[in-house]
């Protein structure tokens, strides 16, 4: 059921955005990884900078709760969905461009995948952004969470920030230390700046030895992850002096399954959708992960994944 906040916000949205672009109760489980999630009130699709301050200010004005998203590739929405509005970018923020004065200097849209970025880099043979050729979804989201793998994290690519302030005002370029990069975590997180593009510092190389080195790193990742899943990726964080991964597997919880979703038998790091898991079925499984983990570790996980409406 639509609030009277968000029936004003969108009004004032429709002005600026086509209406093609603004959907009521649209099913979240097309726009996640994990294939779970109930309607969201409204999904809008902001394609430029003018259109996104548009629509976040009128969200402020409204009072309506709201939430930015990538290629929903972090995300597990509540069964019963979305309250509010959920805005997604495309257009102009699906953008990437070489300088030409500086061609190791590219800039991303934050809508722009992970994987395109990474095919039009080894293109042009540039190399540094090997780490993230397979990471899912997009560019603004992974600088968000400082996204990493394989020893490699957004924080060593970027070199500024383009962001939006919450509320669709303060425009503005943030350095790289500026953004106080650390384990899963940016500047951007904590105040909720939003993400609008970022600048990329790459290393001239061999096109054909930066593409050998992203199949050595696919080819890794297939054999050790369950790909072939609805997945949101690694399910918790890192704790400090472990592994998430380890700490399940010896907690005996490889293949632990509730309904349709199970701690995956090929990497115990993942919950995984085997076919109609509900997000209550994913939430279950991590409950009892964390549960039993702390009882065999003392270690309490934290999730990677980020809830939406619901929580564990």
């Amino acid at each position: 059921m639509m609030t009277e906040e968000v029936r004003r916000a969108i009004e004032e949205i429709s002005g600026v955005i086509p209406e093609s672009r603004i959907r009521r109760d649209e099913p979240m489980d097309a726009h996640t990884s994990f294939r779970t999630g109930g309607p969201a009130a409204a999904f809008v699709v902001a394609e430029n900078e003018d259109e996104l301050s548009a629509a976040l200010s009128a969200l402020a004005g409204s009072g309506a709760e709201h939430l930015l998203m990538g290629n929903g590739s972090n995300l597990l929405v509540a069964d019963e969905g979305y309250p509010g509005v959920i805005i997604k970018l495309g257009g102009d923020f699906e953008s990437i461009e070489q300088d030409e004065e500086d061609p190791c200097l590219v800039r991303v849209g934050a809508a722009k995948l992970m994987s395109s970025t990474s095919a039009f880099l080894t293109g042009r043979g540039l190399a540094g952004f090997e780490f993230a050729s397979g990471i899912p979804g997009s560019i603004g989201g992974a600088v968000f969470m400082n996204a990493g793998a394989y020893g490699g994290e957004m924080k060593d690519v970027v070199e500024s920030v383009r962001v939006m302030d919450a509320d669709g005002t303060g425009l503005r370029e943030l350095g790289n230390e500026e953004m106080d990069f650390s384990y899963r975590h940016s500047a951007a997180e904590e105040n909720g700046m939003i993400i609008l593009s970022a600048a990329l510092r790459l290393r001239s190389d061999d096109r054909e030895a930066i593409a050998a080195r992203v199949a050595e790193l696919s080819a890794k990742r297939n054999a050790k992850q369950p790909v072939n899943f609805p997945s949101a990726g690694s399910t918790f964080k890192r704790p400090a002096g472990g592994y998430a991964a380890a700490l399940i597997e010896e907690a005996g919880l490889k293949g632990y399954r509730a309904g349709g979703a199970e701690v995956s038998e090929k990497h115990s790091g993942f919950v995984i959708n085997r076919g109609g898991a509900t997000t209550e079925d994913v939430l279950a499984v991590m409950r009892h992960v964390r549960e039993k983990v702390f009882e065999n570790s003392g270690i309490m996980l934290e999730p990677e994944v980020r809830l939406i409406n619901c929580s564990l």
